[in-house]
Order: structure tokens, then sequence, then C-alpha cells
């Protein structure tokens, strides 16, 4: 009879402190738990940490304990160790909140996600002025971006290197929004920008173009004039058959926009001597299409200058309020430039 109390007694103790041990287990899980959880759930305040090109991960868990984002640096270490994180910790100025929970903000500094933010280039833009914009906005120097363009190697779609970087670039730096951060150099936004027209001249046109029989550089020379002088999208596949016509009856370009990009800087108007001006890119002096492309163009005027408009118009003119009256002969040409004061 004692031996069977006994037994039951030891029974229970083991109940009791596997009871006991259970708790302590929870307890300690819902402590683990609590810890990863946000400090604030509902403070979603944006909180900008930088963290060093030499630091170690005890380096981060300082800075994101400092800045109250987390609740034990230890547990940051821990945590990294367990998932395989504490050697892949990287440098940069990261955008945080407390209500963002500590695997997150692990995740996020492992992952290299920096504060970035966008840069648009508008179609029509030429290399000269994509430059200015990312100098003005601080993201680059003149000087670095001129370096990354003379750095730029090989692609099948880009001229041999005797000509001048900017010239050889023109027109093949895709203009559209781009995602860059602050340790974007202007090289990396260079090979970005050529890497995105590749990529879309593969999916969106390369087969339209072998078809017809066109290079890439042609069919952007032809773009790039239609870009600059297609003021309202509707007329751009008719501006393309203007030009292609033109072409065709060994006739001059004679588009203004090559003077313009010949001159080097922009006018409103331009004289008869700015029509003289010795340029390959001058389309009043020199027969053909110019040497080059005088701006990035987009998406439609790439389309535009693959799938033209079937028309008989040989002349166009400036209306004044963007659009432009299209003459199939010189004489009806002559009077729409007097009916436009031109």
């Amino acid at each position: 009879m004692i031996e069977k109390e006994a037994k039951r007694s030891g029974v229970k103790i083991i109940v009791v402190v596997l009871s006991l041990a259970l708790v302590a287990a929870l307890a300690a899980w819902q402590l683990l738990h609590r810890q990863l959880q946000p400090v604030d759930p509902d403070d979603a305040r944006v909180i900008e940490v930088r963290l060093p090109d030499d630091g170690t991960a005890s380096d981060v868990a300082a800075l994101l304990s400092q800045h109250g984002l987390i609740r034990s640096e230890r547990l940051f270490l821990a945590y990294c160790r367990q998932q395989g994180l504490d050697k892949q910790l990287q440098a940069g100025l990261y955008e945080f909140s407390r209500s963002m929970s500590l695997p997150q903000m692990a995740a996020q500094v492992a992952a290299g996600r920096v504060k970035s933010t966008t840069m648009t280039v508008p179609e029509g833009y030429t290399v000269k002025q994509i430059g200015e914009m990312l100098v003005k906005n601080r993201v680059c120097t003149q000087e670095q971006w001129a370096q990354a363009l003379a750095n730029v190697g090989a692609h099948d779609f880009l001229p041999p290197v005797e000509v001048s970087p900017e010239r050889r670039l023109e027109g093949f730096l895709y203009p559209d929004t781009y995602r860059i951060d602050e340790s974007s150099r202007a090289e990396d936004i260079v090979a970005m920008m050529l890497a995105h027209f590749s990529a879309v001249w593969k999916e969106q046109f390369a087969a339209q173009a072998e078809q017809k029989n066109l290079s890439v550089r042609d069919t952007v020379i032809v773009a790039s004039l239609i870009e600059r002088e297609a003021r309202v999208p509707e007329e751009r596949e008719r501006i393309a058959g203007v030009i292609y016509n033109r072409l065709q009856a060994g006739m001059p370009l004679q588009i203004d926009a090559t003077v313009i990009y010949s001159l080097g800087e922009h006018r409103e108007r331009l004289t008869y001597k700015d029509l003289e001006i010795d340029s390959p890119y001058n389309t009043y002096r020199y027969p053909g299409l110019p040497a080059g492309p005088i701006a990035s163009p987009g998406g439609q005027s790439i389309a535009a200058a693959l799938a033209p408009e079937d028309n008989d118009y040989l002349y166009y003119v400036a209306k004044g309020d963007g659009s432009h009256h299209f003459s199939i002969t010189y004489a009806e040409h002559l009077a729409a430039k007097a009916r436009y004061g031109l």
C-alpha cells in the first residue's frame, strides 16, 4: 500500500514538474514572440538610419536600439545568427518604422533594401539633358556623367567607339521611370537605361524591324525625329509617313529639330544662317537620315517608325497649337505656311 502511494506521489511530482516546465516554456516563447514584434504597431513614422560601411552585426543592433526600433540588441543578434543573416547585413541609408517587426528589419538590411527614389527621364530628352537632370538632382557630377558615358562597353545596337561618347549613346538611353538609391552611380544608371532599351527592343520591336529589314540604329534615328517633331501623339505615324516618303523621293528631310541638335542649343525660331550649319545632323544641308539619333525616343515613336501611316504627304507645317498641317504638293505647303504666318 505504501509502495503504491509512493508511486502515485512520484507521478504527481513528475506531472507537476512537467506542467511547470511547459508553463515556463510557454512563457518564454510568449516573451520571445513579443520581443520579435513591433515596438509600436501604430507608429508608422519613417525613421532613417544610416548603417556604416564597416559596421558589424553588433553595430547594426546598437543603432536600431538607439532609434527605439528594437527591444533587445542581444535578441536581434541571436535572431540574425539563427537565420544566417549576421554576415549579410549591408550598409546604406534605410527607412524603418516602429511598426516594423524585428524579422522584417533584419530581412531588409540583409537584402540591402536601402532608401530609394524615382527618376523619370522624359521622352525626347537628349543625353546632354539627361546628364543635366542628374547633376541638378545631385545624383552625380558632370565629370562623373562624362566618365560614365566614356566607359560604356560594346553593345550590339551601339555604333563603334570612334564617335563621341555622347553621340554614341544618343537615342539608346531609354526614357522611363527608374528607381535609384543613394548608392547608384552614374555608371549604374547608364547601364540600367541601356539594359532597359535592349529588353524593350527585343520584346516589342526586334521581330517587326527584321521583317521590314530595318536596323536598330536606323529605326531609332527615325523614331527620334518623330519624337522631337510630333507634339500631338496622334500625328506620330503620319509624320513617320512623311519622313519615309521624302527619303524614297530623294528629298532632303529638312527637319528643324536636326538643326537645333546640330546647334547644341534650343531655338524657338531658326534663321537662314542656322540652316547652313555644317553638321552631319543637319538634314537641310545633307540628304538622307542624320548621322545618328537626336534624342531618346519612347515606345510610341519607335512603333511609329516601324509602322508609318501610308500617305502621300511630303510636307508639314506647324499650326501653332502643337499640331501640323500636312500637304502633298509644294504649292499647298507654301499656302499653308502663309496661312499660319510662317
